[in-house]
């Protein structure tokens, strides 16, 4: 196992598309919810515990062998919003294309031909880690750092926010970070003999909400 395939899937330049991409923050700074350093640590505590600890069990999950047809069954079943299950398979064609290119393997080509409009992100983000020979924990640290790294990124953009003033953000939540992917690598282990139906279910009825809102803009900065 390469260590550094870790590096290079968790870079924030792997052309996987997320730059364009706000994970809520930009709805949440137009309703007021992020409104500077503090609130964005907020937002992102409360985007890493719920939509972070499912995409990081998805992840986990994947890069342990379960079934990709099961775990983007069960990730439509955890994301209401039409507009998030958008992203998430726009999202995922993206980081496929990039997977297949930088780590080739017939799973990622079978995965290809089985989406041909795109498995969710989670559910190919676990793939791409199985591809390079990383642990079922780094596709977890992967996605939980990923659901906390991108809207601080954003909110940087949106409110030209200081960005020692974010990165402190992300390193406060580091230790939050290692326990979500922690809770996700036991998910993702029961479900190889239980199943997807005892992956993590959490909600987040205002991401899911602000999506919706975002998707009908006419301007806006970020595509999601």
């Amino acid at each position: 196992m390469s260590r550094a395939a870790l590096l290079v899937l968790a870079d924030g330049r792997f052309p996987a598309g997320g730059h364009a991409h706000s994970g809520g923050a930009e709805a949440a700074v137009k309703a007021g919810r992020i409104t500077g350093a503090a609130s964005l640590e907020d937002f992102c505590r409360g985007r890493l515990h719920t939509a972070g600890l499912v995409s990081a069990a998805l992840a986990a999950a994947a890069a342990l062998g379960v079934d990709p047809r099961e775990l983007d069954a069960a990730a439509d079943a955890r994301t209401p919003s039409p507009a998030l299950r958008l992203t998430a398979r726009k999202l995922g064609r993206q980081m496929l294309r990039a997977a297949r290119a930088t780590w080739p393997s017939a799973e990622l080509d079978a995965l290809a031909r089985a989406f041909p409009k795109g498995a969710h992100q989670p559910v190919v983000l676990g793939l791409a880690a199985r591809a390079a020979g990383l642990r079922a924990l780094d596709a977890a640290y992967c996605a939980a750092y990923e659901s906390v790294s991108g809207p601080a990124s954003a909110t940087v953009r949106l409110l030209s926010l200081d960005p020692f003033d974010a990165t402190g953000v992300l390193a406060r939540l580091a230790p939050e970070v290692d326990r979500v992917a922690d809770r996700s690598g036991e998910a993702a282990r029961a479900a190889v003999h239980e199943g997807v139906d005892v992956l993590p279910a959490a909600s987040a009825p205002l991401l899911e909400i602000g999506a919706e809102a975002h998707a009908g803009w006419g301007v806006r900065l970020f595509a999601s």
